[in-house]
């Protein structure tokens, strides 16, 4: 209907809200991000990361980060929120070869940290509206499996790049405890070589 109509971003954000196709932002992700936190995730430029919390709302990222995954969307973002993106987004198995993998993991991570919210009604909301957008959630909610932070990594087919193998850091955040920055990191020379392509930038960053 968005793409119909030819909504601007505002329009479309309000649009989403009226259907409760948005998430609730948490207390988490409403706070203010100390400057050291700032300038921490953008240090890791020409490498992406990004602060997140345990719902997955992508609370910033750096240049690299942004750049990195501007493409991947059929229309502009407005979830801000990595496990929304992936299963609301027609193009996400097309982008992500091990998409199925992926979504598992990312619903029992937040399955393990909603055991810390039951009964938060912005947690549980939240659920709520992702169970009725999406079955794929719904059913793998449904099967309460829970996991931890663990290395991982990440396929991803890039519009120009191509395929990017990337390992997938996490890092805790004191200083915000329901934060963490997440780096993606190339795996390999090939994917190393051509992360650059990624940037939007004229002159591509350089990874020594």
């Amino acid at each position: 209907m968005a793409r119909t109509l030819r909504l601007d971003r505002v329009e479309r954000e309000h649009l989403y809200r009226l259907a409760e196709a948005t998430p609730l932002r948490t207390e988490c992700s409403r706070k203010a991000i100390p400057d050291t936190i700032r300038e921490i995730v953008r240090s890791f430029d020409p490498q992406p990361a990004s602060l997140i919390n345990s719902r997955f709302d992508i609370l910033m990222s750096n240049g690299a980060s942004e750049e990195l995954f501007w493409d991947w969307h059929s229309m502009p973002c407005i979830h801000k929120n990595t496990l929304w993106c992936c299963v609301t987004e027609p193009s996400a198995r097309s982008k992500f070869p091990e998409y199925e993998t992926h979504i598992r993991y990312l619903v029992a991570r937040l399955r393990s940290a909603y055991s810390s919210h039951v009964g938060d009604l912005d947690w549980e909301e939240d659920i709520r509206r992702l169970a009725s957008l999406s079955r794929e959630f719904a059913e793998l909610w449904a099967r309460h499996e829970v996991a931890d932070s663990e290395p991982r990594t990440l396929t991803y087919l890039h519009p120009r790049a191509g395929e990017l193998s990337l390992a997938v850091s996490e890092l805790d955040v004191p200083a915000m405890p329901e934060a963490r920055i997440v780096v993606y990191t190339p795996r390999d020379a090939d994917t190393r070589s051509r992360l650059p392509l990624t940037r939007r930038a004229d002159t591509p960053a350089v990874i020594s």
